[in-house]
């Protein structure tokens, strides 16, 4: 468990989802953990859940922590952030917020302070997530490896430079949603054939997680993957022929290149 009192500004969805994975992992102390956000009755109500420490303002916040981590929404970042200048000097700080990668935050943070980019996807919450993390940081060595070491805990990092991290970044944050679209369709042609619903969602997402940890342990090309399930005539490779017929794949690239080229 770390020392480091954590503040967090801003307690939405994605910010809710790091603290509780980090406290099902045994990571943080429930009163070590600072948080702030625009309702403050609902934040109260919302803090706890989890034991953490609400208060009224982000000053507060800052003054009780070592890591501050700024969870407002992308574009209400700078009209947050620009009046704190001062007070997180002297922290180290980092942004869940989209596309606020090392530049942008050097544009609304006081000149030498220590910050880094993430960005998690909501598995987080069961910490079996994923988060980006920019190569650029002005934390110390050893500042870098134990947040690093922190986030491993409930996710995958992947260190990336700021090029490749809005991609990765779409991948890994949006698809979490189509992915759950596709466990309510399949569950609902289990529905069709007569399965209980939590029957049929249960299957599917245990198949989800199993094919995932199967590519993640064999590191087997994905269609290899595929054709090991695939018997000649069998039933498999005539669902595969189904999706290839209705654009599967195409349908899949086309959604990434939505939420990605997103203005």
């Amino acid at each position: 468990m770390m020392n480091w009192n954590i503040g967090v500004i801003g307690f939405g969805n994605i910010a809710q989802a790091m603290m509780e994975g980090l406290l099902k992992v045994g990571a943080i102390e429930p009163s070590k953990v600072h948080v702030c956000a625009a309702h403050y009755d609902k934040l109260c109500r919302n803090a706890a859940k989890y034991g953490f420490v609400p208060h009224a303002s982000a000053e507060e916040v800052i003054v009780n922590s070592d890591l501050v981590i700024l969870a407002v929404k992308p574009y209400q970042m700078e009209k947050v952030v620009t009046p704190l200048q001062n007070l997180l000097q002297d922290k180290i700080v980092t942004t869940v917020a989209s596309k606020w990668t090392f530049d942008k935050l050097e544009t609304v943070l006081a000149p030498n302070t220590r910050h880094v980019s993430i960005t998690p996807n909501t598995p987080v919450a069961v910490a079996e997530g994923i988060i980006i993390m920019e190569d650029r940081s002005t934390l110390t060595v050893e500042e870098q490896q134990e947040f690093k070491s922190l986030l491993e805990k409930i996710a995958l990092v992947v260190v990336l430079d700021q090029e490749h991290m809005g991609i990765a970044e779409t991948i890994s944050g949006c698809t979490p949603a189509f992915t759950a679209m596709y466990l309510e369709a399949l569950g609902d042609a289990g529905v069709k054939y007569g399965l209980t619903r939590a029957m049929a969602y249960n299957l599917v997402a245990q198949m989800l997680k199993g094919t995932g940890a199967l590519y993640l342990e064999q590191n087997e090309h994905p269609g290899k993957m595929k054709d090991n399930v695939c018997s000649p005539s069998g039933s498999t490779i005539r669902g595969v022929e189904a999706l290839e017929e209705h654009g599967f794949r195409y349908a899949a690239m086309a959604a990434i290149n939505a939420a990605h080229n997103k203005k």
